[in-house]
């Protein structure tokens, strides 16, 4: 299998219907992240068609990957292309809101990108799966440019809302008493987080 021509694929297909994926310097980003800080488990939440919990289980054999997606279109393409890369014994994927999902087990990474407005509430939810050491990921903080526009230049009440919300989040990160954030200026916008030392 030619695994970077099936990625290619992957990417193609998401463009093309229009499923967001993370920006390429913002997977790389990630993966080499992954790699450097030697993380052997994760939790994702947003699976989206599988691709970022793909590029992540790829960067070593020893990684493994819980991921979340409550749309179910969304969810059924996940697991095909997980099975496509024989990634099935590495990837576990849940079908539900994960503001539903109760999990016992601890990560080393938690990979927030899903719904950019209940960012904090994914954040709250699983924080206590965190490893003591762990990091906790947020991607689109910048939300394709809105956040740092003037708040009347938001093209739709909606976005708005969404920015808004993020702003809130960003607010709660940089503030926050037991964890410090930085925010790196790469792809969308991508908040690391790790507790104080």
């Amino acid at each position: 299998m030619d695994i970077d021509r099936e990625l290619k694929e992957l990417e193609k297909y998401a463009s093309e219907k229009n499923i967001p994926i993370m920006q390429k310097d913002g997977i790389d980003f990630l993966t080499n992240f992954i790699l450097k800080k030697e993380i052997k488990n994760i939790l994702e939440v947003g699976t989206a068609i599988g691709y970022s919990a793909i590029k992540m289980a790829l960067v070593n054999t020893d990684i493994h990957v819980t991921t979340i997606e409550r749309d179910e279109t969304r969810y059924m393409e996940a697991l095909k292309n997980i099975k496509k890369f024989n990634l099935e014994d590495r990837i576990t994927l849940i079908f539900n809101d994960a503001l539903n999902v109760k999990l016992e087990d601890k990560y080393d990474l938690i990979f927030i990108d899903a719904a950019k407005g209940k960012n904090q509430d994914f954040f709250l939810r699983f924080e206590n799966n965190l490893d003591s050491d762990g990091y906790i990921i947020t991607d689109n903080m910048y939300f394709h440019g809105y956040v740092e526009m003037p708040e009347e230049e938001v093209p739709s009440k909606n976005i708005l809302g969404i920015v808004r919300k993020i702003k809130d989040y960003t607010y709660f990160l940089e503030n926050h008493m037991v964890y410090k954030t930085t925010i790196y200026n790469i792809g969308d916008g991508i908040a690391v987080t790790e507790r104080r030392g």
